[in-house]
Protein backbone atom coordinates (compact mmCIF):
# COMPACT_ATOMS: atom_id res chain seq x y z
CA UNK A 1 0.00 0.00 0.00
CA UNK A 2 1.46 3.33 -0.92
CA UNK A 3 0.89 6.73 0.81
CA UNK A 4 0.93 9.87 -1.48
CA UNK A 5 1.76 12.85 -0.47
CA UNK A 6 3.37 16.42 -0.44
CA UNK A 7 7.29 15.46 -0.79
CA UNK A 8 9.97 17.42 2.26
CA UNK A 9 12.45 19.29 1.78
CA UNK A 10 14.77 16.15 3.12
CA UNK A 11 13.39 14.49 0.12
CA UNK A 12 15.38 15.74 -2.38
CA UNK A 13 18.06 13.51 -2.95
CA UNK A 14 16.01 10.65 -3.57
CA UNK A 15 13.80 12.05 -5.50
CA UNK A 16 16.12 13.29 -7.77
CA UNK A 17 17.93 9.79 -8.17
CA UNK A 18 14.62 8.41 -8.69
CA UNK A 19 14.29 10.89 -11.86
CA UNK A 20 17.46 9.68 -13.09
CA UNK A 21 16.67 6.37 -12.26
CA UNK A 22 13.54 6.98 -15.09
CA UNK A 23 15.83 9.48 -17.56
CA UNK A 24 13.98 12.06 -16.81
CA UNK A 25 17.03 14.34 -16.07
CA UNK A 26 19.10 16.12 -18.49
CA UNK A 27 23.07 17.56 -17.61
CA UNK A 28 21.97 21.07 -18.37
CA UNK A 29 19.06 21.14 -15.94
CA UNK A 30 20.08 20.63 -12.47
CA UNK A 31 17.13 18.62 -11.21
CA UNK A 32 18.09 19.34 -7.60
CA UNK A 33 17.41 22.93 -8.45
CA UNK A 34 13.98 22.25 -9.80
CA UNK A 35 12.93 19.80 -6.32
CA UNK A 36 13.89 23.07 -4.21
CA UNK A 37 12.14 25.75 -6.47
CA UNK A 38 8.72 23.91 -6.90
CA UNK A 39 8.71 23.27 -3.14
CA UNK A 40 9.18 27.12 -2.55
CA UNK A 41 6.92 28.68 -5.12
CA UNK A 42 3.30 28.76 -3.64
CA UNK A 43 2.00 27.60 -7.31
CA UNK A 44 3.67 24.13 -7.34
CA UNK A 45 4.71 21.15 -5.35
CA UNK A 46 5.82 17.93 -5.62
CA UNK A 47 3.77 14.56 -4.68
CA UNK A 48 5.69 11.35 -3.59
CA UNK A 49 4.26 7.67 -3.35
CA UNK A 50 5.71 6.01 -0.26
CA UNK A 51 6.39 2.61 0.48
CA UNK A 52 7.15 2.61 3.93
CA UNK A 53 10.44 4.51 3.89
CA UNK A 54 11.39 4.14 0.26
CA UNK A 55 9.65 6.65 -2.26
CA UNK A 56 8.36 4.81 -5.51
CA UNK A 57 6.67 7.74 -7.45
CA UNK A 58 6.72 11.34 -7.86
CA UNK A 59 5.55 14.11 -9.99
CA UNK A 60 6.05 17.97 -9.86
CA UNK A 61 2.99 19.73 -10.76
CA UNK A 62 2.14 23.45 -10.59
CA UNK A 63 -0.73 26.06 -11.62
CA UNK A 64 0.66 29.23 -13.87
CA UNK A 65 -2.39 31.14 -13.56
CA UNK A 66 -3.97 29.59 -16.83
CA UNK A 67 -2.58 25.90 -17.14
CA UNK A 68 -1.66 23.18 -15.01
CA UNK A 69 1.40 21.94 -15.52
CA UNK A 70 2.59 18.27 -14.72
CA UNK A 71 6.91 17.30 -14.48
CA UNK A 72 9.02 14.84 -13.20
CA UNK A 73 6.10 11.91 -13.50
CA UNK A 74 8.03 8.82 -12.58
CA UNK A 75 7.60 5.25 -11.03
CA UNK A 76 10.61 3.51 -9.72
CA UNK A 77 11.28 0.38 -12.43
CA UNK A 78 10.82 -2.31 -10.24
CA UNK A 79 7.23 -1.04 -9.24
CA UNK A 80 5.62 -0.23 -12.73
CA UNK A 81 2.77 -1.50 -13.76
CA UNK A 82 1.43 -1.54 -10.61
CA UNK A 83 -0.94 1.86 -11.02
CA UNK A 84 1.62 3.81 -9.18
CA UNK A 85 1.77 6.39 -12.38
CA UNK A 86 -2.10 6.67 -12.56
CA UNK A 87 -2.44 7.05 -8.92
CA UNK A 88 0.42 10.02 -9.24
CA UNK A 89 -1.25 11.92 -11.94
CA UNK A 90 -4.97 11.45 -10.45
CA UNK A 91 -3.37 13.11 -7.03
CA UNK A 92 -1.62 16.12 -9.65
CA UNK A 93 -5.53 16.30 -11.18
CA UNK A 94 -6.72 16.68 -8.17
CA UNK A 95 -3.87 18.72 -6.55
CA UNK A 96 -4.30 21.37 -9.75
CA UNK A 97 -8.51 21.15 -9.53
CA UNK A 98 -8.63 22.13 -6.26
CA UNK A 99 -6.52 25.27 -7.27
CA UNK A 100 -8.63 26.29 -10.30
CA UNK A 101 -6.83 25.06 -12.80
CA UNK A 102 -9.07 24.39 -16.07
CA UNK A 103 -6.91 22.11 -17.92
CA UNK A 104 -3.46 20.20 -17.21
CA UNK A 105 -0.85 19.99 -19.99
CA UNK A 106 2.37 18.16 -20.10
CA UNK A 107 5.35 17.98 -21.98
CA UNK A 108 6.65 14.58 -23.38
CA UNK A 109 9.97 14.10 -25.66
CA UNK A 110 9.02 13.19 -28.98
CA UNK A 111 10.86 10.08 -28.98
CA UNK A 112 9.25 8.26 -24.97
CA UNK A 113 6.67 5.58 -27.06
CA UNK A 114 5.82 4.64 -23.52
CA UNK A 115 5.32 7.68 -21.81
CA UNK A 116 3.00 8.60 -25.02
CA UNK A 117 1.28 6.05 -24.90
CA UNK A 118 0.82 5.54 -20.85
CA UNK A 119 -0.69 9.35 -21.28
CA UNK A 120 -2.68 8.61 -24.51
CA UNK A 121 -4.53 5.29 -22.04
CA UNK A 122 -5.12 8.37 -19.68
CA UNK A 123 -7.29 9.87 -21.89
CA UNK A 124 -4.71 12.92 -22.86
CA UNK A 125 -4.27 13.83 -26.48
CA UNK A 126 -1.20 15.71 -28.26
CA UNK A 127 -1.86 18.76 -28.89
CA UNK A 128 -1.69 21.52 -31.77
CA UNK A 129 1.59 23.41 -30.59
CA UNK A 130 5.26 23.90 -30.96
CA UNK A 131 7.31 24.26 -27.20
CA UNK A 132 9.68 27.40 -28.18
CA UNK A 133 12.42 27.78 -24.93
CA UNK A 134 15.22 29.62 -24.52
CA UNK A 135 17.48 29.36 -21.67
CA UNK A 136 17.66 32.45 -18.77
CA UNK A 137 21.02 31.75 -17.17
CA UNK A 138 24.24 33.76 -18.62
CA UNK A 139 26.48 30.60 -18.67
CA UNK A 140 23.75 28.75 -21.21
Amino acid sequence: MIDIDGALAGDGPRVVALWDACGLTRPWNDAHADFALALDAPASTILVARDGDAIVASVMTGFDGHRGWIYYLAVAPDARRGGHGRAMMAAAEQWLRARGAPKLQLMVRDDNEGALGFYAALGLERQKVITLGRFLKDDQ
